[in-house]
């Protein structure tokens, strides 16, 4: 599951967000983190899968 979670942080930062933390602050903040440049999306969602272990 871990796994999925990486490839969709690499494919679609707020799926794999809202997978690990749902809707909340982290959620919304992927959102615009992805909207302002997808790099740093990615950054946060994979970072959020780690953390959120």
């Amino acid at each position: 599951m871990t796994l999925l979670k990486i490839v969709l942080a690499i494919v679609l930062p707020p799926v794999a967000a809202f997978m690990q933390v749902g809707i909340g602050m982290h959620f919304w903040l992927n959102i615009v983190l992805t909207i302002l440049g997808v790099v740093p999306g990615m950054i946060h969602a994979v970072w959020l899968i780690a953390k959120h272990k």
